[in-house]
């Protein structure tokens, strides 16, 4: 979101901290926001419930304070998305959504006949990830994680839609 914080910074798994320390993984970074006094840390929101950590509410972009929860966290997605659903959370335009979300991403290709995969088998991966954006989604709360928004299981089912095998539509 700041072109400031991709120079000095970056992004991705490994960055370059200006100050503080780092830990791998929640695990890591749970442990020393514990013994750190006064630390503030990035964790995912499942393991800092699951962990009974204390966490902090966020001013969003539209300037109310949000208390990252499962809905908030779901509502963050409930936004105007692009067909190929390449879009950011973070600093999220839903007046509800906790604005340092994400989604977790499934990659595949568009075409499932490569390297001498089966149509039974791209059926079988499409099918699962069917599952996974509609029936699936009821486990999430029971799991601290935050079911998909309408707008994402919407983008999720034309993409899934759109996977062929030999040119033709899977699903």
């Amino acid at each position: 979101m700041s072109s400031e914080w991709d120079t000095k910074v970056g992004r991705g798994s490994a960055i370059k901290w200006p100050l503080g320390i780092g830990g791998k993984g929640n695990e890591g970074v749970a442990g020393l926001i514990k013994q750190t006094p006064g630390a503030i840390g990035y964790i995912e929101l499942a393991y800092a419930i699951q962990n009974k950590m204390t966490y902090a509410d966020m001013q969003n972009k539209s300037g109310s304070f949000i208390k990252p929860t499962v809905a908030s966290t779901s509502a963050a997605g409930n936004i105007t998305m692009p067909d190929d659903a390449k879009v950011s959370l973070s600093n999220t335009d839903a007046k509800d959504g906790y604005p340092i979300s994400g989604f977790t991403w499934a990659l595949i290709y568009k075409e499932q006949n490569y390297d001498e995969r089966s149509l039974q088998r791209a059926q079988k991966v499409l099918k699962l990830l069917w599952w996974n954006v509609h029936e699936g989604q009821q486990y999430c709360k029971d799991l601290d994680y935050a079911p998909l928004s309408p707008a994402a299981v919407s983008i999720a089912e034309k993409i899934l839609k759109s996977a062929t095998f030999a040119g033709k539509p899977i699903l």
